[in-house]
């Protein structure tokens, strides 16, 4: 069984979850909007799915 562990910019925890799909699907824009305040620098996309990464 696959364990991720999902870090904020600051490479601190923020979510741990075993089904990546549903993370994207629901709890992602949750998280996002608890971060983007804090971070505000960092690339949020819309859609995550689809954006192209970052370094």
């Amino acid at each position: 069984m696959l364990k991720l562990h999902l870090l904020s910019p600051a490479r601190r925890p923020v979510q741990i979850t075993q089904d990546l799909a549903c993370f994207w699907n629901t709890t992602h824009a949750e998280v996002k909007k608890g971060l983007k305040g804090r971070y505000p620098k960092h690339y949020w996309p819309e859609n995550p799915l689809v954006a192209n990464g970052t370094a």
